[in-house]
C-alpha cells in the first residue's frame, strides 16, 4: 500500500468519525424547530415550514451523496489499479 493510499484511507476514517460526532449535536434541535414551526403556523406564516422541509431534504440526501462519492472514488481507484496490473 502506497503512502497516498494510506493518507486517503486516513482521510475517509476521519470524515466518518467527524460525521458521527456532528450528528449528536444536531439531533438536539428537533423540539425547538417543531415549536418554532407550530408557533409560526398558528400566526399564519407558512414560509418557515417550507424552509424547514428543504433543510430536512438536505439532511436526508447527504449520506447517500457521500456514499455515492466514496463508491465512485473506490471504483476509479480499482479501475486504475486493474489497468496498471494489465500493463505489467
Amino acid at each position: 500500500m502506497t503512502r497516498k493510499e494510506k493518507l486517503m484511507k486516513l482521510k475517509i476514517v476521519c470524515l466518518i468519525l467527524l460525521s458521527f460526532l456532528l450528528d449528536f449535536a444536531a439531533s438536539a434541535q428537533c423540539a425547538m424547530c417543531r415549536a418554532s414551526v407550530e408557533n409560526n403556523v398558528s400566526n399564519g406564516e407558512t414560509s418557515i415550514g417550507a424552509g424547514l422541509n428543504n433543510g430536512i431534504l438536505y439532511l436526508f440526501v447527504m449520506p447517500y451523496l457521500m456514499a455515492a462519492i466514496i463508491g465512485y472514488l473506490w471504483y476509479r481507484t480499482a479501475k486504475k489499479r486493474k489497468a496498471k496490473l494489465t500493463l505489467r
